[in-house]
């Protein structure tokens, strides 16, 4: 089972996303377990502050480190494993997929949601193994980027999504974009379903899943192609829609 511990001044921010639809299935199953913590509750000041002016002067407070030190080491102190202590940042690594499936495969993860100004820099180079950001943006604090982390991770464990298949076709997981999907009526308004993927034949319908993968991603990111090794027929599919534009 995985362990999700996540350090924050508003716990109650998580109630509904952690006790609704995949990431409540998936605690219901075991196969996660989930624990918010107000981390004001390990403040070593009788008021129990968790921040401070920054040296130096400047706007703003600073989230301290005592809190998130004595939380940390509280919470890893019964594992087994070394967790991953996760600092939500908008100056951290942008937050991928490929991030997403890594931390997928660890029993423990930590994650901790700034408030303020910003976070002592000795919590970034001594506390936090790694250090994420959900997107060129700021926000009011880390709980929603954690929201993000949590969604991201969980419906990637085994048995959670129902079919594991699901998360390997899903955008960015195989490197593109992923194909357009149809369902019932076969004609709606006067647009229609394409022919091929009513057609029965399994070998076509996997080719233009491919072919409309690939040209979706050239078309809306076509930076994620510089980390794909195309094959000569993807290469000669890109050729011949640069002709038609």
């Amino acid at each position: 089972m995985m362990h999700i511990d996540i350090l924050t001044l508003f716990p109650e921010m998580f109630e509904g996303v952690l006790n609704s639809s995949i990431l409540k299935k998936a605690k219901d199953m075991e196969a996660v377990q989930y624990n918010t913590i107000n981390f004001r509750s390990y403040s070593d000041n009788k008021h129990q502050k968790v921040d401070d002016y920054p040296y130096g002067g400047g706007a703003g407070m600073v989230l301290t480190p005592q809190p998130l030190f004595d939380a940390v080491e509280d919470l890893s102190s019964n594992r087994s494993s070394k967790p991953r202590v996760i600092l939500m940042s908008p100056q951290g690594e942008p937050y991928t997929q490929k991030k997403a499936e890594e931390f997928s495969r660890e029993e423990h993860l930590i994650l901790i949601c700034g408030h303020y100004e910003g976070y002592d820099e000795r919590i970034r180079t001594h506390l936090a193994t790694d250090e994420i950001s959900v997107g060129d943006y700021i926000l009011t604090g880390g709980e929603l980027g954690a929201m993000v982390v949590t969604d991201s991770v969980v419906r990637l464990l085994p048995g959670v999504l129902g079919n594991d298949h699901s998360a390997i076709q899903d955008s960015f997981s195989t490197g593109l974009l992923e194909h357009p999907h149809y369902t019932r009526p076969r004609e709606f308004r006067g647009m229609n379903v394409p022919d091929v993927i009513l057609s029965g034949d399994h070998q076509k319908i996997e080719d233009w899943r491919q072919k409309e993968s690939l040209k979706r991603t050239w078309e809306r990111r076509p930076d994620l192609l510089e980390n794909v090794v195309l094959t000569d027929k993807q290469k000669q599919w890109i050729k011949q829609w640069k002709m038609d534009k």
